[in-house]
């Protein structure tokens, strides 16, 4: 399948200044991006956008669409195991469900790729995935299975299970340092090991699912909204030596020159709802554009279903409202969350190579009053029929 898009407003992710331009997609993929682009195929759809403003797919780095959908709040919600805070075995890809409604509604409003998997409920709770929002299987949406080990800090592990052994931060901490000393042990057994099975250390599957955190492979994606929680997990992630994405981060503020040094991917948020816990008083959409400003790599999170995943655009905006720069807000909820992902080779910006996945819209979507008409998946146009 081949498209020529002419003539429209391009904000591709990467460059500050937008561009009128024309855009060519083939199978599926930004073919060419120019002035005056010819189609190169027989039969090519030809689709006049003047007027139109076009962006990439946006991309959200935090959420847990599919586990916890439309309408669902405990019946049919598969976002956090509670039977053992210490969970690693755990697979999002084993709960997603690509029927639930929410899943057409965040593609509808431009959301084209999703971070999702378990919650904050435990300690360690499992690998998160990153999807394309649109299919009947979750094995054919998949961008990268897994794109990190989730963990978290504060209130809400000490919350689940406070009758079970687990009261404080330090706890919390305690455990999983435990799970990754454990795991280098396991680590070093299986290598010393090599091919002789006899010496291999007997089979386990929590630690199994840890190696790859161990490895450098996939980062720890730490929950965590209070300064000291935030803290502890660049201190854990320095004395193991691992990859860390920090998420939510609602006290960032006042530890900028920490974030800064430290050099962590932030997702910041949600910011859109009632400060309901101690930990999220502090939560503003000032934050995002200090750390922005800072220097640090910083995307905006719904944190769906806390705030509805169509809202992305909206939270941007008004982080833009609160100080951030357009240009920034823009790279929060499109390049920077395809780089904590690590997808960012696929999606995130338009360029030649990279997934064709954007939306059209007839203004600027950070600003509240603009509509987006017609949203685009692997060069697919997705329906823009309402079904809730």
């Amino acid at each position: 399948m081949s498209i020529l898009f002419r003539n429209g407003l391009l904000h591709d992710g990467i460059n500050e200044e937008a561009q009128q331009c024309d855009i060519r997609v083939e199978d599926g993929r930004f073919a060419a991006i120019g002035s005056n682009l010819r189609a190169t195929r027989p039969g090519t759809e030809v689709i006049d956008l003047k007027g139109k403003h076009i962006y990439p797919g946006l991309v959200e780095a935090h959420g847990h669409l599919g586990l916890q959908g439309y309408g669902m709040r405990y019946e049919g919600a598969d976002i956090n195991e509670k039977n053992d805070p210490i969970t690693p075995q755990l697979r999002a890809i084993d709960a997603f469900n690509p029927q639930d409604l929410s899943i057409g509604m965040a593609a509808q409003a431009g959301v084209t790729t999703v971070g999702t998997g378990p919650g904050s409920g435990n300690v360690v709770g499992g690998t998160f995935i990153a999807i394309k929002t649109t299919g009947r299987r979750v094995d054919d949406m998949i961008i990268k299975n897994p794109v990190a080990m989730k963990c978290a800090f504060g209130e809400n592990p000490k919350f689940g299970y406070q009758e079970k052994q687990l009261c404080t931060r330090m706890t919390i901490a305690a455990k999983l340092r435990e799970l990754l000393y454990k795991t280098q042990e396991y680590d070093c057994k299986l290598k010393a090991a090599g091919e002789d099975l006899s010496k291999k250390p007997a089979f386990d599957l929590k630690l199994e699912a840890m190696l790859p955190v161990i490895r450098k492979q996939i980062p720890l994606k730490a929950h965590a909204h209070q300064a000291n929680d935030i803290c502890t997990a660049i201190r854990i992630a320095k004395e193991f030596d691992l990859l860390l994405t920090l998420e939510h981060c609602t006290e960032a503020q006042l530890i900028v020159p920490e974030l800064v040094e430290a050099g962590w991917p932030l997702a910041i948020g949600p910011s859109l709802t009632h400060a309901g816990k101690v930990e999220t008083r502090q939560r503003s959409f000032e934050t995002p554009g200090i750390l922005a400003a800072a220097g640090c790599e910083v995307s905006i999170i719904t944190d769906s279903p806390v705030t509805p995943q169509p809202y992305l655009a909206l939270l941007a905006g008004l982080a833009v409202k609160s100080g951030m720069a357009p240009f920034a807000a823009l790279q929060a909820i499109t390049i920077n969350p395809a780089k904590l992902l690590g997808v960012e080779k696929r999606v995130g910006s338009i360029e030649p190579g990279k997934d064709a996945d954007l939306l059209i819209a007839n203004g600027d979507i950070l600003a509240i009053d603009s509509a987006i008409s017609q949203v685009y998946i692997n060069g697919q146009p997705i329906s823009m029929e309402k079904t809730a």
